[in-house]
């Protein structure tokens, strides 16, 4: 698979007018708090992926594709605000609801190395895929929980 590095301004001039100052917001946010940036071109889109410097691992990728923005958040601490996870709205519990099972905690049928998220909304159990459980797209309802849900996952990450 073709990976072309490009730069910051280059994924922020194409996104959508409407999200670029919540992108602007978000990318001086992750930077703010210890994340080094990385942006390429995918052969299904653009690519920003954002990682922890402390642990070197990704908390969250911004997707650009054809169908709009998504933000892929990995919530490995999801245990230390769980309350937080109950206030999401009806269209981001519906997009964790099509998520992928973790066939890891379901059937132990995955690398011994994936860990997926194991968790409860209200009073739904989810055992999900860590790849593709909190991946949202970006719309004006969401931008602010995807932003809190970040700030709770960093906040966590800090500890």
């Amino acid at each position: 698979m073709s990976q072309i590095k490009i730069n910051y301004e280059d994924f922020l001039d194409l996104v959508d007018t409407n999200y670029r100052a919540f992108v602007e917001d978000l990318h001086s946010y992750m930077l703010e708090n210890g994340c080094k940036a990385t942006f390429e071109e995918k052969k299904t889109g653009l690519l920003g992926s954002y990682k922890y410097t402390k642990t070197k691992r990704a908390v969250i990728n911004l997707l650009l594709k054809k169908h709009g923005l998504l933000v892929r958040i990995y919530g490995e601490y999801i245990g230390g605000y769980p309350d937080f996870l109950n206030t999401l709205p009806r269209e981001m519990v519906d997009s964790i609801e099509k998520a992928g099972v973790c066939k890891r905690l379901v059937s132990n049928g995955c690398s011994p190395k994936c860990t997926g998220y194991d968790f409860t909304i209200e009073d739904k159990h989810f055992q999900k895929c860590r790849y593709n459980c909190f991946e949202f797209l970006v719309t004006e309802e969401s931008q602010s929980y995807i932003k809190s849900f970040i700030e709770n996952e960093i906040r966590e990450r800090q500890l």
